[in-house]
């Protein structure tokens, strides 16, 4: 845990150039991680859960982060103000992630199985993107700001813009015209039903969006 937060204060020297002297440690990223990695999550871990969440919804108040206590986060992890950021119980992050504001990863069901995304290492998550299921986040994605995700998976070290979200750089090469996301393992039936109907994925039989 000492190592991860030590990893944490590199990723805000690494990511924001205005991060030049002891300010840093004013930043509501780190506030939200220490919060998370010394309290929240370790409580979880030994099914405290009510204290795990009295601590985390403080944590919220003081950072502006709603990061449930269950929720896998990586080291090196840094969030760009932070204000509006929702992360859910399953969701799992890998290690020098950046988001920004506004950021979702949400579920889409009331089930105590895995329903939130899990995103790999090295990732960019920009401004008021919504990512939603338990779908995968391939390592080095990068996803464009106001993205909207859900029940698709992408591959690693693609670039996504749009809502529904679409491939437009894989790797350095870019994609034209942009690819529609696969979809994931995880069914688009069962999402429907633990929802009861009260999302419309939009569906199109041949792949043109969500």
């Amino acid at each position: 845990m000492s190592l991860a937060i030590v990893d944490d204060i590199k990723a805000v020297r690494r990511n924001d150039p205005a991060a030049r002297g002891l300010e840093i440690l004013l930043y509501p990223t780190l506030h939200a991680m220490l919060f998370h990695r010394f309290i929240c999550h370790p409580l979880y871990r030994i099914h405290f859960f009510f204290l795990a969440r009295f601590f985390s919804q403080l944590s919220r108040f003081f950072t502006g982060l709603e990061i449930h206590p269950g929720a896998k986060i990586g080291a090196g992890f840094f969030c760009d103000h932070g204000m509006g950021v929702v992360i859910g119980e399953t969701a799992e992050i890998g290690k020098n992630c950046v988001m920004f504001h506004g950021v979702t990863l949400g579920g889409t069901g009331k089930h105590n199985r895995k329903r939130h995304p899990t995103v790999g290492d090295d990732c960019f998550i920009g401004t008021h993107s919504t990512l939603l299921g338990p779908i995968r986040i391939g390592n080095g994605v990068k996803i464009g700001a106001e993205s909207v995700i859900v029940n698709r998976d992408v591959p690693d070290q693609c670039t996504v813009v749009g809502a529904p979200a679409m491939i437009v750089k894989r790797g350095p090469r870019k994609v034209h015209p942009p690819e529609p996301l696969p979809f994931s393992g995880y069914r688009l039936e069962e999402v429907k039903q633990e929802l009861g109907g009260g999302l419309d994925l939009g569906y199109v039989s041949d792949g043109g969006g969500i």
